[in-house]
């Protein structure tokens, strides 16, 4: 019988393989094999509707009209927002957008100024 790994974010002895991903029962955190042996160690890519990779500190314009969630404002397509920040998950831009405030977006809905 071969040995799994531990889980990295618990360090319970109890993972087990599913697909090709390793899960860990007790804290249901997932991970691929690559990231073990530390494959997985390169920097995310972020990148806007036409493909350009986006940096913290760029400009970038809107090409949607966007809702803002639990408010009537809509974001205008063409606004332009400035000192973007690239963060994890799935709104993967932090901005603020003049008379709005602090906002997330997708990187989808977005193109580098």
């Amino acid at each position: 019988m071969s040995t799994l790994p531990n889980c990295p974010e618990c360090d319970s002895e109890y993972t087990y393989e599913n697909g090709h991903l390793y899960v860990c029962p007790e804290c249901a955190h997932e991970w691929s094999p690559d990231a073990v042996t530390g494959e997985a160690d390169q920097e995310r890519v972020v990148r806007d509707c036409n493909g350009n990779v986006l940096n913290s500190g760029d400009t970038v314009t809107v090409i949607k009209d966007l809702k803002v969630k639990g408010t009537s404002s809509v974001v205008k397509v063409g606004t332009k927002v400035r000192n973007i920040r690239i963060v994890d998950g799935d709104h993967d831009i932090d901005c603020k957008i003049d008379g709005i405030g602090p906002m997330s977006l997708k990187s989808e809905f977005v193109k580098k100024a």
